[in-house]
This record gives structure tokens, C-alpha cells and sequence, in this order.
């Protein structure tokens, strides 16, 4: 089986590109969704970050508050440091399950979906890793949108993470996602087709 890592940028169009890979059938495991699960209350990694960050990060219901600990996380990189090496290691643990599971069922690729697949390590575990990029202009654009923040919060999200130059050396193919989304998906279909030989 091969295993391809996706991964991209904040507002790069990554999870666009995953989107139409599940619809075409292929198996996703998406670290973000995996991220979520383990941080549901009871959960070993929930109650690690509580020791790390303190209550405030839950609410009333003893639900993690995403936001909040994003705003304390992505703007210092030393708290960002603690928040990814205690996640990335519930991550991981599920991930090797997820990949055993479709190994047995004879699935001939499946992705990992990761915004940091390169900084957690992930893509030593993968025969190829594809990077979406686009211009910072529309990736500032597209995050103020979707997540109702400022343009400065984007970029302080943006400047803790590993610049596009660092991500494009140690990608095996970069997808270019500054046009529109049908010369995207065409991309897309010209890497399937590569891989799938």
C-alpha cells in the first residue's frame, strides 16, 4: 500500500484538495479530525493539555475550548511547542492504527492529512508527500474568512509554522493552488494518475 502525505499551509486549499480525494474514494486519515477526538472530555491527551495550559481551556461542560487555546498557543512558539508535543503523540498512536486498518483491507493508497505533517515527523512514514501552497495574499483572505479572524491573527498563526520554502525542500510534489479551483482539481488528477501506476 502506499502511503501519500498531504499537507499545506494554513488557507492554502489543503483540505479542498482532501475533499475531493474522499469523494473519488480514497481513504483519508485527517490528523486535524484525529486531533479533535482525543481532546473529547475523558481523553488521556485533554487531560494532559489541561495540565500544561490549566482549566481555563475548558468550558463549563469541561469541553476543550479550541479557540481559546489556539489564541494561547499560535501566538507563542514556545506554548505551540508544548500544545504539538503533547498532541502529536495521540496523533501518531491512531494514525499507525488507521494505517494497519486499511493495510489489512487491501486498500492500494491512502493519504495522511496533516498541516504539519513534516513537523510531526509523519512524512518519514509516507512514500510521498504532496504540499499545497498559494500566495499569502489569498491564504490571509481565506482564513479571515472561514474563521471570522483579523488578518494579524492569521499571520501570527502563519509565522509559527514552517515557512512554505522549508515545506517546498522536503516535498516530492508541490501543487500550486493560486488559481481556481478546477485548475486545482486538474492538478490533482495529473498526480493520481502518476501514482496510481
Amino acid at each position: 500500500m502506499k502511503i501519500i502525505g498531504l499537507t499545506g499551509g494554513i488557507g492554502s486549499g489543503k483540505s479542498t484538495v482532501s475533499s475531493y480525494l474522499r469523494d473519488k474514494g480514497y481513504k483519508i486519515s485527517d490528523a486535524d479530525l484525529i486531533a479533535h477526538q482525543i481532546t473529547e472530555p475523558g481523553m488521556e491527551t485533554l487531560n494532559e493539555l489541561v495540565k500544561a495550559f490549566g482549566d481555563d481551556i475548558l468550558d463549563d461542560e469541561g469541553r476543550l475550548k479550541r479557540k481559546y487555546l489556539a489564541s494561547i498557543a499560535f501566538t507563542n512558539a514556545e506554548n505551540e511547542k508544548t500544545l504539538n508535543a503533547i498532541t502529536h503523540k495521540g496523533i501518531k498512536r491512531q494514525l499507525e492504527a488507521e494505517i494497519e486498518a486499511n493495510r489489512q483491507k487491501g486498500e492500494r493508497i491512502m493519504f495522511l492529512e496533516g498541516p504539519i505533517l513534516f513537523e510531526a515527523g509523519v512524512d518519514k512514514w509516507c512514500d510521498a508527500t504532496w504540499l499545497v501552497i498559494a500566495d499569502m495574499e489569498q491564504r490571509l483572505k481565506r482564513v479571515m474568512e472561514r474563521d471570522n479572524v483579523t488578518e494579524e491573527q492569521v499571520k501570527q498563526r502563519i509565522a509559527c509554522q514552517m515557512s512554505d520554502e522549508e515545506k517546498i525542500a522536503l516535498a516530492d510534489e508541490v501543487i500550486d493552488n493560486s488559481g481556481d479551483k478546477k485548475e486545482l482539481l486538474n492538478k490533482v488528477d495529473g498526480l493520481l494518475r502518476k501514482y496510481e501506476d
